[in-house]
């Protein structure tokens, strides 16, 4: 090549590149976001999480997208996370639904439906049964949109001061319980209390209340119900899954780039795989450790059981007649739970019985 013709091509290299770095530039743009939370950076575990989600974010944009994320209490209260994000406070925030669930009843599908669907059920209904979907109709009325993250698993009933033998041992009692599951436990004759967190512990040991449910064995030990109250129940039958959601104002969401759009719902579902494995790890040696502290395991009877189920549906059929919300993902969830307990039924269920069974054996 003659050195005229290569500094002709190279004249035309160097321009193209100089055109192509501002492009570069443009469809990469630096960003910073803010994320509040539900949670306390005590729990490592959910509020370990939103660490995760946010380092993912980063990695995968290669730092251009940066969201610091900010524990319940730092820029507004954990149950204020929604109106933040709503009223454009934040960008962006990470809570469990069924906190909201005053607001409209129908947030508690986000979460977990009381007897609705274990963790695998959910999550599938989520992703490809209409779940998200008919969420975000709900979300967009408070200029919202949500991409779900990660869940606890089934939880536990909760730490009662004295033994629940039938529904006349539920009549009367003061019970910490969170969310929808309160309209449940007063239909029974429970008397549901409201109660943050850090206040459960000191409310339990002075006996202003009888009993209290948090989440699971790990995030329970670290809240030392077990020296203020012995019993210790299952299965946590308003929470078979513990879902979370990102959740983010609709106006930011719009104005960002589609591939940052889809580094949040990746690193979203990449967080559900963190948050929920990582509960699978630490929630059996806890349980452990909480027996040899004195904790005396037992499930709830069968009769209290059946009681609560029956007054859930009976709630479950007024609401799907007065909200249109509720009525549409009561309808998509309930068909997909009875496909879904069909199957489990025949694989799962006997392959973890039979590995239960074996396991006292050897």
């Amino acid at each position: 090549m003659k050195r005229r013709d290569f500094l002709k091509v190279g004249g035309v290299g160097l321009a193209a590149s100089a055109v192509a770095a501002p492009a570069i530039a443009q469809s990469n743009p630096e960003i910073k976001w803010r994320l509040t939370a539900s949670w306390p950076k005590a729990l490592d575990t959910l509020y370990g999480g939103c660490e995760y989600f946010v380092k993912r974010v980063a990695e995968i944009t290669d730092n251009k997208f940066q969201i610091q994320s900010f524990a319940a209490g730092e820029i507004v209260p954990g149950l204020q996370v929604l109106d933040a994000v709503s009223n454009g406070t934040v960008e962006m925030g990470n809570t469990a639904l069924y906190y909201y669930w005053g607001k409209d009843p129908a947030f508690t599908f986000g979460t977990s439906l009381p007897f609705g669907l274990n963790t695998r059920a959910h999550i599938s209904w989520l992703r490809f049964g209409g779940g998200t979907e008919l969420l975000n109709d709900l979300l967009k009325e408070y200029k919202c949109v949500g991409v779900p993250t990660g869940s606890t698993g089934a939880q536990m009933g909760g730490w009662f001061r004295k033994e629940i033998k039938s529904m006349e041992d539920f009549r009367g009692l003061k019970f910490r319980v969170g969310g929808f599951a309160g309209t449940i436990i007063a239909k029974v004759g429970g008397v549901p209390q409201q109660i943050a967190g850090g206040d459960i512990y000191p409310a339990l040991e002075k006996g202003t209340i009888d009993a209290a449910e948090w989440v699971g064995p790990y995030d329970d030990e670290k809240l030392g119900f077990v020296k203020v109250a012995k019993y210790y129940y299952y299965p946590g039958w308003w929470e078979g899954t513990g879902q979370g959601h990102n959740i983010m104002n609709m106006e930011k969401w719009n104005q960002l780039p589609k591939h940052y759009q889809a580094a949040i719902e990746t690193a979203s579902y990449d967080t559900f795989t963190w948050v929920t494995g990582k509960y699978d790890y630490v929630n059996p040696p806890a349980l452990k450790r909480l027996l040899a502290a004195g904790a005396i395991l037992r499930p709830f009877p069968q009769e209290v059981l059946e009681a609560c189920y029956n007054a859930a549906n009976g709630i479950y059929a007024d609401l799907s007649k007065s909200n249109p919300h509720f009525n549409k993902l009561y309808t998509s969830l309930s068909a997909f739970r009875n496909e879904s307990l069909a199957w489990n039924q025949v694989a799962e269920l006997s392959y973890d019985s039979f590995m239960m069974r074996m396991r006292t054996r050897t």
